[in-house]
C-alpha cells in the first residue's frame, strides 16, 4: 500500500494523515478492509505500535471502524466529503480570507520593529530599552511577592483596582497638575491598549484622525488599522501648529505636548490655549500621549495639557513602561465623565481588567513612596548619560549633526544635515557592522522626512558606553 509521509510531526499523525487522505481521494474504498497492523509497520518500516496508534487517531475521528476478530475497515459515509486533507504544509500555503481590519493590520505591521533589527549588539542606541536600577527591581519583587500572598482570585474591577487608581489620582495631582478622581481613571494594558480603546469607542472608519508629523507610528498604524483616515499636522519648535489644523471635520487628535515625540518640541502655552478652544468649538476629542513627562532636566515638570482642559476634551494617557519598565504593561487613562462608562465597558469586553496581582504590587510600590524615589533617582541618572551623549557627539561627529533642542525625557533627535536619505540608511548599516545599532526619523513621518535624522535613545547604556558608542559613530558619520 502506497503511503506518503510528510515529515512533520509525530510518525503516528503522518500516518492518520496519509491514511486519511487515502480514504477521501477513494484509493480506500468505503467498506474495504485496511492492511493487519504488523504488515504495514513491516511495509512502511514502522513499529507497530506506531501503526496501531494511527488506527486508534482514525477510529476516534470516525474514518474507520473495528470489527472484533476481522481487523480495520474504512467506515462506509468517510468518503462523503472527497476535502483534501489539512496538512501542516498546505495551511501554510494556503490564503485565508480575512476580514478589511484583519487585512489592514496585517499590511500596516512593521516587521523591523524599532530595536529587532539591532537585537544583540554591544551599543544598542534604541529609544524605549529600560533603564536598570536595582533598588527598584528588588522593592518591585518586594511588593510583587506581598501582592500575590494577598490577592483576590476573583476576577478584578475591569476599571482598575480601586487602590491603584487612588495612587494614580494623587501622583497625578502631584507631579502633573491634574485633579482627578479614581472614577475617572481607567487602568489599562499599557498606551496601545489605549489608543485602541480609544479608536473603538470615538472612532467610525472614515473618520479623520489628526497626528503630529512626526509621531509615534504605533499610534498611527492602530487608527488606520480601525478604518480612520489619518491627518498629519506639522511640528515646529514649539510643538503642533495649531494653524495648521483642519478647523471641522476631525474626530480625534493625538498630541504629546510635554515632550514632543520624537522632535522633543513643548507645546507652547499660546498653542496649548489654541488647540482646547479649537476642540471645544470643533467638538474633536484630544488624547494627549504623557509618554515622559516625569523626565524634565533642565526645569520644573511641565504641567500637563489636561488640567488647563476646562471642556472635557481631552483623553489623558499615562503610562509605567518608560518609568519602570515595558514588560510590566500596564498604563492608565484620564477620561472626561461623559466617556467612562463607554470605555470601561469597551476594557471589560477586551479583557476583562488587567492582572490584579501586579496591580496591587504597583499600588503598593506608589504608596510606599519607591516609586517617586525611583524617579528622583532615574532622572539624575539619564541627565548625567544625556550629557554624557551629547558631549561624545560633539566631540566625536562635529559639524555632521545637528541637535534638536530638548531638555528631557529619554533619547535626543540628531538631525544629519551633509547627508542624504541614502546615506543616512548607508550610515545606520554601516554602524550596525561594528556593533552599534542607529535608527532613522524617517519611519515616524507621515509624509516624507525633511531631512535624514537618527533617533539616539540613551536610557540603557552608562555613559562610558555612550562615549565609546558616539566614537564609533563618529568614524562612521565620516566615513558615508
Amino acid at each position: 500500500m502506497f503511503l506518503q509521509l510528510d515529515d512533520t510531526g509525530p510518525r503516528y499523525l503522518q500516518l492518520a494523515r496519509a491514511l486519511k487522505q487515502a480514504i477521501l481521494d477513494g484509493r480506500c474504498a468505503a467498506a474495504s478492509r485496511l492492511p493487519a497492523t504488523r504488515g504495514l509497520a513491516r511495509e512502511l518500516d514502522l513499529s507497530r505500535n506506531t501503526v496501531l496508534a494511527a488506527y486508534e487517531q482514525l477510529a476516534a475521528e470516525g474514518f474507520i471502524e473495528g470489527k472484533v476478530g476481522s481487523g480495520c475497515y474504512v467506515a462506509s459515509f468517510a468518503q462523503a466529503q472527497r476535502a483534501p486533507v489539512v496538512t501542516p504544509q498546505s495551511a501554510r500555503a494556503r490564503r485565508p480570507a480575512l476580514a478589511r481590519r484583519g487585512k489592514r493590520a496585517e499590511a500596516l505591521y512593521d516587521r523591523a520593529i524599532p530595536g529587532r533589527q539591532h537585537r544583540g549588539l554591544r551599543y544598542n542606541l534604541q529609544y524605549g530599552l529600560p533603564m536598570t536600577n536595582p533598588q527598584l527591581a528588588s522593592a518591585w519583587r518586594r511588593e510583587l511577592n506581598h501582592a500575590a500572598a494577598h490577592a483576590q482570585t476573583d476576577y478584578p474591577d475591569a476599571q482598575g483596582l480601586p487602590e491603584l487608581r487612588r495612587e494614580v489620582c494623587a501622583y497625578l495631582a502631584r507631579r502633573r497638575g491634574i485633579v482627578c478622581a479614581p472614577e475617572d481613571v481607567l487602568i489599562v494594558a499599557g498606551t496601545q491598549q489605549a489608543f485602541a480603546l480609544s479608536a473603538d469607542v470615538l472612532v467610525e472608519e472614515g473618520d479623520r484622525v489628526i497626528f503630529e508629523d512626526p509621531h509615534y507610528q504605533g499610534a498611527r498604524q492602530l487608527f488606520q488599522a480601525r478604518g480612520a483616515k489619518v491627518v498629519a499636522c506639522r511640528v515646529d519648535q514649539d510643538g503642533i501648529v495649531t494653524d495648521a489644523l483642519p478647523t471641522t471635520g476631525a474626530r480625534l487628535a493625538v498630541v504629546t505636548p510635554s515632550h514632543q515625540f520624537p522632535t522633543g518640541a513643548v507645546l507652547s502655552l499660546a498653542r496649548r490655549i489654541e488647540l482646547l478652544a479649537r476642540a471645544e468649538r470643533s467638538g474633536c476629542w484630544i488624547i494627549e500621549d504623557d509618554y515622559d513627562g516625569e523626565f524634565r532636566f533642565d526645569a520644573r515638570p511641565l504641567a500637563a495639557l489636561k488640567s488647563l482642559d476646562r471642556a472635557d476634551r481631552v483623553i489623558y494617557i499615562g503610562t509605567f513602561s518608560k518609568v519602570i519598565f515595558p514588560a510590566l504593561r500596564l498604563g492608565y487613562m484620564v477620561l472626561p465623565p461623559g466617556l467612562r462608562q463607554a470605555f470601561v465597558a469597551a476594557k471589560w469586553l477586551t479583557d476583562r481588567g488587567c492582572p490584579a496581582i501586579e496591580q496591587a504590587a504597583l499600588a503598593r510600590l506608589i504608596g510606599s513612596g519607591a516609586f517617586e524615589r525611583h524617579l528622583r533617582q532615574a532622572a539624575k541618572v539619564l541627565k548625567a548619560r544625556r550629557n554624557a551623549l551629547l558631549v561624545a557627539l560633539r566631540r566625536h561627529a562635529g559639524d555632521f549633526v545637528r541637535v534638536a533642542d530638548s531638555s528631557a525625557g529619554m533619547h535626543i533627535l540628531a538631525w544629519l544635515p551633509r547627508h542624504t536619505h541614502a546615506q543616512a540608511q548607508a550610515l545606520v548599516a554601516q554602524a550596525r557592522e561594528r556593533g552599534l545599532g542607529l535608527y532613522l526619523i524617517a519611519p515616524y513621518f507621515l509624509k516624507a522626512a525633511p531631512q535624514p535624522g537618527l533617533l539616539l535613545g540613551y536610557a540603557d547604556l552608562p555613559p562610558a558606553d555612550l562615549q565609546a558608542a558616539m566614537k564609533i559613530f563618529g568614524e562612521c558619520v565620516r566615513a558615508t
